[in-house]
């Protein structure tokens, strides 16, 4: 049966840019919800003292949770070697941060999507640095996932596999134990793509989601593809909602992934509203992936 765990979505300036919130304020927050764990963002401002990571791993473990992965965006598709190189080596003190944490998932991205480069070139880039991580990741017993994202807070373009063929055709090129995807539906539909054509193409490869939901505050679906196709930005119609009230057809997805047996870790992305939305989403989930995964007499 898939595990739950939570994300600090609605805290992020306060746990990563102003100290405004304590890690440990987060955790004992997340820790009060229905979930089996805290997905952890390496950009926490109190991870840049490695004295704490075994810290904040104990605190979690006393209330009963467990710290399964780790979000993280590497930019593998810069022209320079020698930055792909530090990013390469950025990557690997990430992983180590996940061993460290007691997690098995550290999340990987391609790089930006910058204009100067082709599509094989920015496919060469990032399947080349991935690669170079995976032995790292092997020796630890991390895998790595690849997300189908759309953009960091810090990066000036978007995502280089944002759309779903440039995605499809990174995953293909990178087949190794230590390597699968983080599906996270919500990212299509900045894509302007349909969630589940991109989930029927990746579903075996999946092992950890993301859910959140979306919804319009105007227009149609239509609307939305017509205006958001090769649009840099976040979509002015879309809004982060409570899990199950917005665009996601979670019955479809969960749906397609207990057909291909999947059994991982589904990390809620949600809660922008407050702790009562959280807890609501985390309530839905859980309800939805007994209904799926119902236990074994």
């Amino acid at each position: 049966m898939p595990k739950l765990a939570v994300f600090p979505k609605a805290f992020m300036q306060a746990l990563c840019k102003d100290g405004t919130m304590k890690v440990s304020e987060w955790i004992e927050l997340a820790c009060n919800l229905d979930v089996d764990g805290l997905e952890w963002y390496a950009g926490f401002l109190e991870m840049a003292d490695t004295s704490n990571w075994p810290l904040f791993r104990e605190q979690v473990e006393k209330m009963g949770k467990t710290i399964p992965m780790l979000c993280c965006s590497p930019d593998f598709t810069h022209p320079d070697e020698k930055f792909r190189q530090q990013e390469i080596e950025k990557q690997c003190y990430w992983i180590q941060m996940t061993h460290a944490l007691g997690g098995s998932f550290c999340r990987v991205l391609s790089g930006q999507r910058r204009p100067e480069l082709t599509l094989a070139e920015g496919i060469e880039l990032a399947a080349e640095c991935i690669h170079a991580c995976l032995p790292y990741a092997e020796q630890l017993g991390i895998t790595l996932i690849l997300e189908n994202h759309y953009k960091d807070d810090f990066w000036e373009y978007p995502e280089f596999a944002q759309k779903m063929d440039v995605f499809c055709r990174l995953v293909n090129k990178l087949d190794h134990p230590n390597f699968g995807v983080n599906y996270d539906p919500s990212n299509a539909y900045l894509a302007g793509e349909d969630p589940l054509e991109l989930l029927y193409r990746i579903s075996d490869r999946v092992v950890t989601m993301h859910a959140s939901d979306r919804y319009l505050i105007e227009g149609s679906i239509a609307d939305l593809r017509a205006e958001e196709n090769g649009a840099q930005g976040y979509a002015k119609r879309l809004r982060h909602g409570e899990i199950g009230k917005g665009l996601n057809d979670y019955d479809a997805i969960f749906t397609e992934l207990k057909r291909v047996g999947f059994d991982g870790w589904i990390s809620i992305e949600d809660g922008v509203d407050g702790m009562d939305q959280l807890e609501r989403s985390a309530a839905f989930l859980r309800k939805k992936i007994a209904s799926y995964w119902p236990k074994k007499l």
